[in-house]
């Protein structure tokens, strides 16, 4: 069990394609590896986190900061883990499914957390110096689900899955761009 929680881990990690395509990946038990990748996520999340608060707190003078607890932590981890599943359950199945889409809710959901195990290498920011890792980490977990929702949702080409994958991202992004826009006088 352990070996094959770990095979999981290291494939998603090297972003290996024969683990998205292996029906035995999702089967009984991966459901029970999907949350625990999710659960160890979040709690290596607090690693990050206080070291961005530290720096933070260094840079910027703002004095004692609190963090979120572990319970908050953990909480918002699944949350965020079932809306992140929904949308793309919604948008890659429903909404712009290709014609060989064959693809339930509780695959996407094993999917997005198998994916999420490039950001378990976040245990190496331990203090403000290595907090680009945390980006370079993001990025890896993007590209693991990227490749993931293409073999899942049976896509002919990797444009269409990087759209609907990194389209809240993109639209974030974009929404923030014209806040400070907005805020600097510059009107579109």
């Amino acid at each position: 069990m352990l070996a094959e929680f770990l095979s999981i881990i290291l494939r998603s990690i090297k972003l290996d394609k024969s683990l998205y395509k292996d029906n035995k990946n999702f089967g009984e038990a991966s459901i029970y590896y999907a949350i625990l990748i999710i659960l160890l996520g979040s709690i290596i999340s607090i690693i990050p986190n206080s070291s961005f608060l530290n720096y933070m707190n260094l840079n910027f003078n703002l004095g004692v900061i609190k963090g979120p607890t572990l319970k908050a932590v953990m909480l918002s981890s699944f949350i965020m883990w079932v809306l992140k599943t929904t949308y793309l359950y919604f948008v890659g199945v429903t909404l712009f499914p290709n014609k060989k889409t064959n693809c339930n809710f509780r695959k996407i959901i094993i999917l997005v957390a198998f994916a999420q195990s490039p950001l378990l290498l976040n245990f190496i920011v331990i203090n403000q110096v290595f907090l680009f890792f945390i980006l370079i980490s993001y990025v890896w977990y993007n590209i693991s689900l990227i490749i993931g929702l293409n073999i899942i949702l049976n896509y002919d080409n990797y444009f269409k899955t990087t759209l609907i994958s990194l389209a809240p991202q993109i639209i974030f992004f974009l929404y923030i761009l014209s806040l400070f826009q907005g805020a600097n006088g510059v009107i579109s």
